[in-house]
C-alpha cells in the first residue's frame, strides 16, 4: 500500500468540489433558483430588465395582509430546507448562484502587477536545473528573458522516499512538476478520484523519467489532476513551478508565439488566399530551427520530413550536377514542399547564405493544413539555375 504524502500543496481526496460523490454538490443541486419575472428578488434595476417604472414601483410596495400571512410559512420552509441540508440558517435559497473561474488573458498579462517569484539557487542547482528542462517541449519555444524567469521560479522539492503521492487524482491543481531524477508511476481511477482501499488509485497507465513533466493538465484548464503520481525510488528530485508562474510564462508564451506566427504568415504570398482561420491553425504547428551560416538545412536525396519557411535570413539551393545555386530565398519564401508532395527524397540541398531562422511544419501538419495551396507549390521548378525562389513558377 502507498504510504500517505505529507508533500506540500496535496489536499485531501475529500476536498474535490467536481466529485460526483460530493455530497455538497448534491446538496447544491437542490437549490430552489428564484423565477427571473420575480421584481422583488432580483438584483437589477427595472430600467436594465426594460420593465415599467410605475409597474416596478407598485411591486415594491408593502405586501397585502395575506401575502404577509403567507411569508413566515415560506421563511419557516426555507429554514427547514438549511436544515436538512446542512446549510446555515439565514442562507438565501431562493436566490440564483453563479459559479466564477480564473480568467485568463495572456495579452493584458504584460499591463498588471504580477510580479515572478525569484527563489535563490547555488550554480551547482542551476546547472541541474537546466539539464532537466532541456529537453522538455513546455519550455523549447521560451525565450531567453522567458527561461531566466521560470528558472528562478522553479522551487527544488526533494523526494527521500518511495510511495509518496505528489499529486492526486481529484484534486486541485497547484504545481507543475519538472522531474529531475528518480522514477514516479502515473495512475488512473475511472471514478475520478482516488478511492479507499489497496486499489484505489486505479490503474497504472505509465511511468515518468528524468526530463520528463507532469501536472500541467490542471493548471491549463482549471480542471482537477487527472491521475495520481507516486514516487517509485527513493532520493528522486523535483522542480516544482507554481500555478501563477505557470500560467503566467509558459501559457503566455505559447499565445505570444501564436500571434507572431500569424503575422508572419500573413506575409507569405503563397499563404495569402488562406482565411485567418487556416493560417491560425497553421500557426500553432510550427517549430523554429536556427541555423549558423553555411549549414545544411536540407540534404539532396534525404526523405523529406518537414516543410521549411524562411522567417529571417538567406539561403540558396543547389542541385547535384548543376553548378552554382539554383534557388535564393529571402525571407517569407519556402522550401522543401516537393519532397512531402510527391512522397520522394529531396530534390534540391538548402544551405544558409547567412545565419537563418526557419518556422518548420511537420509531414503530417503539411498534409494535412496545406491542402489548399497544393496547387501552387506543385508547380516549382528547382531545373532552372539562378531563379529567386517562388519565381519559378513565372519562369515555367
Amino acid at each position: 500500500m502507498a504510504a500517505e504524502s505529507t508533500f506540500p500543496g496535496v489536499a485531501g481526496t475529500s476536498s474535490n468540489p467536481f466529485s460526483p460523490t460530493s455530497g455538497t454538490s448534491s446538496a447544491m443541486q437542490r437549490l430552489i433558483e428564484e423565477e427571473e419575472s420575480d421584481p422583488n428578488s432580483s438584483p437589477m434595476d427595472p430600467k436594465t430588465r426594460g420593465e415599467n417604472p410605475n409597474v416596478a414601483a407598485a411591486a415594491r410596495e408593502p405586501p397585502s395582509n395575506a401575502a404577509a400571512d403567507e411569508a413566515p410559512t415560506e421563511a419557516a420552509r426555507n429554514r427547514q430546507v438549511s436544515a436538512v441540508q446542512g446549510f446555515p440558517s439565514n442562507y438565501a435559497l431562493g436566490r440564483r448562484t453563479s459559479v466564477s473561474a480564473e480568467s485568463i488573458n495572456p495579452s493584458s498579462s504584460a499591463t498588471d502587477n504580477w510580479t515572478p517569484p525569484v527563489h535563490a539557487k547555488t550554480d551547482e542547482q542551476l546547472t541541474r536545473l537546466k539539464t532537466a528542462i532541456a529537453s522538455n517541449f513546455l519550455f523549447s519555444h521560451l525565450d531567453e528573458e522567458q527561461t531566466a524567469t521560470v528558472l528562478a521560479a522553479l522551487v527544488e522539492k526533494p523526494i527521500p522516499v518511495k510511495d509518496i503521492k505528489v499529486i492526486t487524482q481529484g484534486d486541485v491543481g497547484d504545481y507543475f512538476y519538472v522531474v529531475e531524477r528518480g522514477e514516479f508511476d502515473v495512475y488512473l481511477n475511472p471514478s475520478g478520484t482516488i478511492q479507499p482501499g489497496p486499489d484505489g488509485m486505479g490503474t497504472k497507465v505509465g511511468t515518468i523519467g528524468p526530463g520528463g513533466s507532469f501536472g500541467e493538465l490542471a493548471l491549463m484548464y482549471n480542471a482537477p489532476r487527472a491521475a495520481t503520481v507516486i514516487s517509485t525510488v527513493s532520493g528522486s528530485c523535483l522542480w516544482a513551478l507554481d500555478r501563477l508562474t505557470f500560467r503566467r510564462i509558459l501559457m503566455d508564451s505559447t499565445f505570444q508565439r501564436r500571434r507572431m506566427y500569424e503575422n508572419f504568415l500573413e506575409e507569405v504570398p503563397l499563404l495569402s488566399t488562406l482565411t485567418p482561420y487556416e493560417r491560425s491553425k497553421i500557426a500553432d504547428a510550427l517549430d523554429s530551427q536556427k541555423f549558423s551560416s553555411g549549414s545544411t538545412i536540407i540534404r539532396e536525396g534525404d526523405r523529406g520530413e518537414a516543410f521549411y519557411l524562411l522567417e529571417s535570413g538567406e539561403a540558396e539551393a543547389y542541385k547535384g550536377g548543376i553548378e552554382g545555386p539554383v534557388c535564393f530565398y529571402k525571407k517569407g519564401d519556402y522550401f522543401g514542399e516537393l519532397a512531402l508532395l510527391n512522397d520522394a527524397p529531396r530534390a534540391a540541398s538548402v544551405v544558409s547564405k547567412t545565419d537563418v531562422k526557419v518556422a518548420t511544419l511537420g509531414k503530417d501538419g503539411f498534409q494535412r493544413l496545406l491542402g489548399p495551396v497544393e496547387g501552387i507549390m506543385r508547380r516549382n521548378d528547382y531545373s532552372l539555375p539562378n531563379v529567386p525562389a517562388q519565381t519559378q513558377e513565372v519562369a515555367g
